[in-house]
């Protein structure tokens, strides 16, 4: 049988997807930053909306929500969600950029996958966006900071 705490691997250690069909509904939020570190002209260049592949932060939040509805289709094992809602905030910072994103759903198995996808997709496509003129960048940081799980309906 599986140790307790591993619940990917049945009693053979086979990678599985966990049951949750037997747990309520109810509304979950999960938020996560992470950071990708630029050279400070680079960071220049974002804010004049001067990169040559175009408007850096909003194809980065386009790309973020995308990733967070497809993080089933990219993580094994990952239940597949109907997320309710994605949002992602930048914060231009003198050589870098801070991204957080949040998510929620209303689900049986927490939204905090969906929210670390975003951000790290985000970071992924600046990246891409900045690579010609930076070649100093990095990835930095991503976690999660917050999940939260409401009370099924009716309470318990």
């Amino acid at each position: 049988m599986a140790e307790k705490g591993f619940t990917h691997v049945d009693e053979s250690g086979a990678a599985r997807m966990v049951d949750v069909s037997r747990k309520p509904v109810v509304p979950r939020t999960a938020r996560a930053r992470g950071r990708i570190a630029l050279d400070p002209a680079t960071v220049g260049l974002i804010e004049a909306n001067s990169i040559a592949k175009g408007d850096v932060l909003a194809t980065a939040r386009l790309a973020g929500i995308m990733a967070a509805k497809r993080t089933a289709e990219l993580i094994p094992l990952c239940h597949p969600l109907n997320v309710d809602r994605v949002d992602l905030a930048f914060a231009l910072e003198e050589a870098g950029v801070a991204i957080e994103a949040s998510a929620s759903c209303n689900g049986r198995t927490g939204v905090e996958m969906e929210a670390l996808t975003a951000v790290s997709v985000a970071a992924l496509t600046i990246w891409d966006m900045c690579k010609a003129v930076d070649k100093s960048m990095r990835i930095e940081g991503i976690l999660l900071i917050e999940k939260t799980k409401g009370e099924p309906e009716g309470g318990r």
